[in-house]
């Protein structure tokens, strides 16, 4: 699934409440109806659901904390950059400068990330307040200009962000993971068979991947 440590939760995000998306019940119900895996899988997930912050800033920093390290190590990270930048604003992180992001744990290179986030939202060069108006590939476009920022870093942010419903992230090893166990017996998956099996999700494609993100750590919320 797409890493836990990508993912905003309560003890992550220092500001904002976690949301549930208004679409949830009207979107488990359409997939059980027309698709048998979601309709066993579902059920079995139980009242669970899908949580995000709504805090554009802190969700995306916080993914870039987490880039290809474990869990762990992204924890022990953030919270060192929470004592430090309390806030999380970016001109806070500004303030805070390479040294001290440097000494939370974070690399020359996440560093340089974090400070060049900061900079495009403070100097107004993302439109944070138009996203919730702009479609799905104009805010990849947008986002994907900021360095440490992928396409599926910019996926991430539409499904725990913006809560889009229509989100397929072929990029992420764990929707194909899960589309290979649950509807290929756990044989190899192209994404052409990604794509073919997520026809039938449509318009609740976010909701399906977070349910197959589930079915290989049900654990995780």
């Amino acid at each position: 699934m797409a890493a836990d440590k990508d993912k905003p939760d309560a003890d992550a995000a220092s500001t904002g409440e976690l949301s549930v998306p208004a679409y949830w019940a009207e979107a488990k119900a359409a997939l059980m109806q027309r698709d048998r895996i979601m309709n066993k899988l579902i059920p079995q997930i139980g009242d669970l659901h899908l949580r995000g912050h709504p805090d554009p800033f802190t969700t995306l920093a916080r993914s870039i904390v987490g880039q290809q390290v474990t869990v762990k190590a992204a924890d022990v990270a953030w919270g060192k950059l929470l004592a430090i930048c309390p806030k999380l604003s970016p001109a806070q992180v500004i303030k805070a400068g390479a040294l001290e992001l440097a000494g939370c744990g974070l690399s020359k290179r996440k560093t340089e990330y974090i400070l060049d986030l900061a900079d495009h939202f403070k100097a107004k060069r993302v439109h944070a307040d138009l996203w919730s108006e702009m479609d799905d590939e104009a805010v990849i476009a947008e986002l994907v200009q900021i360095r440490g920022i992928s396409r599926w870093t910019a996926e991430m942010f539409l499904i725990f962000n913006l809560l889009r419903p229509n989100v397929l992230p072929l990029d992420d090893p764990g929707l194909i993971q899960g589309i290979s166990q649950n509807y290929f017996s756990g044989e190899p998956v192209s994404r052409s068979d990604a794509r073919e099996v997520a026809a039938n999700w449509e318009p609740w494609r976010t909701v399906a991947t977070w349910y197959l993100w589930r079915s290989l750590d049900p654990v995780s919320n």
